[in-house]
C-alpha cells in the first residue's frame, strides 16, 4: 500500500496544472452559482473543454449530469461535484480483461511516434512486469532511430531481461521474427516489441507494423496480441489526432499515457477513452523506473480533484 501511497502522491502532484485548471475552476462554479440552469452548465463545459477532455466527452459528461440532476431532484451547485466526479470514472472504467495479456503467452507491440516516451515505456513495463514474477523478453524493433537500440539495451540490464536486437537500420520485421523464435525458445510470458515511430501518417510505417503483425500471426499464432500505443500528455489534442490515426492501421488495446507530470493537460486522458473507445492502461509520471503504473481510474480522478487516495 506505501507504494501505492507514493505514486499517489507523485500523480497528484504531476497533476498540479491540470488540477488548478478545473478543480479551481469547479470551485468557483459549484460556491459562486446559487441555481442549476444554462449558465451553470455552460461555465461547466467551458472549464472542462479547456482542459483538455474534449468537446465529445464534455458534452457526454455534462448530459449524464443533467439527467442525474432530474432524476435525484438535485437542487444545490454543490451537490453536483460528487456525480460529476462520479460520471468521470465512470468513463474511465477499464474492462475486466484489460489486462488478460499479463497472464497469457503473450506479444505486446508498443506503437508511437517519435519523442512520446515510447523507447523508456517499453524498458519500464519490462521491469514492472518482472516485479509481477513475469518471464520477460524484450525486441529492439526500432531500428530507425539513432540510439534506439542502445536505450533498450541499458533498459534491458536496469530490468534484468533478455533483449533481441540487430544492427542500426536493420529491417524491424526481421528483428520481430528473431525474437518470437527466441520467445517461444526461452518459453517467455511476455514480448515487448519496441516498434519504430517515424510520423504516424506516412504509408511506409504503416506497412511496417503490418508487416510486423503478420509475421506474428504467421509464427506465432497462439500468442494472445496485444498493441499499445504511446501517447504525450502534454499534447493534449495532438496526442488524440495521432492515436486516430495509428488506429486507422492497426487493432490498438490499450494506451501507454506519459509526461503527465508537469502538464496542464491532464484532461486529455479522459477525453482518449471516452472519444476512441481505447483504455488507458499504463499512465507515466516520470523518469524513474517504477514511474509507470497500472492505470486506476479511481486515484486519477481523485488526483485531478485533489480528493486524497480514498
Amino acid at each position: 500500500m506505501a507504494e501505492k501511497k507514493g505514486f499517489f502522491s507523485r500523480l497528484a502532484e504531476g497533476l498540479t496544472k491540470t488540477r488548478d485548471n478545473i478543480a479551481s475552476g469547479f470551485d468557483s462554479i459549484f460556491k459562486g452559482f446559487s441555481s442549476i440552469d444554462d449558465d451553470f452548465y455552460e461555465e461547466l463545459e467551458e472549464i472542462m473543454i479547456m482542459s483538455d477532455m474534449g468537446i465529445d466527452t464534455t458534452m457526454s459528461i455534462i448530459e449524464n449530469l443533467k439527467q442525474k440532476v432530474k432524476e435525484e431532484k438535485i437542487k444545490e451547485p454543490e451537490e453536483c461535484r460528487q456525480v460529476l466526479i462520479d460520471s468521470i470514472k465512470e468513463q474511465m472504467k477499464l474492462g475486466d480483461e484489460a489486462y488478460d495479456f499479463k497472464d497469457k503467452k503473450s506479444v505486446v507491440l508498443v506503437i508511437g511516434v517519435n519523442g512520446v516516451g515510447k523507447t523508456t515505456s517499453v524498458g519500464k513495463m519490462a521491469s514492472l512486469l518482472k516485479g509481477e514474477g513475469k518471464k520477460v523478453m524484450m525486441a529492439a524493433a526500432d531500428t530507425f532511430r539513432a540510439g534506439a537500440i542502445e536505450q533498450l539495451k541499458e533498459w534491458s540490464v536496469r530490468a534484468g531481461v533478455d533483449i533481441i536486437s540487430q544492427a542500426e537500420g536493420a529491417d524491424p520485421a526481421a528483428v520481430v521474427f528473431d525474437a518470437v523464435s527466441a520467445a517461444k525458445a526461452r518459453n517467455v510470458d511476455v514480448l515487448l516489441c519496441d516498434t519504430a515511430g517515424r510520423l504516424h501518417n506516412k504509408k511506409n510505417l504503416m506497412d511496417e507494423l503490418k508487416k510486423i503483425n503478420r509475421i506474428v500471426e504467421r509464427e506465432y499464432p497462439e500468442a494472445y496480441k496485444e498493441t499499445l500505443i504511446v501517447l504525450d500528455g502534454t499534447t493534449g489534442q495532438n496526442a488524440l489526432a495521432q492515436a486516430k490515426q495509428f488506429k486507422e492501421a492497426t487493432d490498438i488495446s490499450g494506451i501507454i499515457l506519459t509526461k503527465l507530470d508537469g502538464t496542464a493537460k491532464g484532461g486529455i486522458a479522459i477525453a482518449i477513452q471516452a472519444e476512441l473507445g481505447i483504455p488507458v492502461k499504463y499512465i507515466g509520471i516520470g523518469e524513474q523506473v517504477d514511474d509507470l503504473q497500472p492505470f486506476d481510474p479511481d486515484m486519477f480522478v481523485n488526483a485531478l480533484f485533489d480528493r486524497g487516495d480514498e
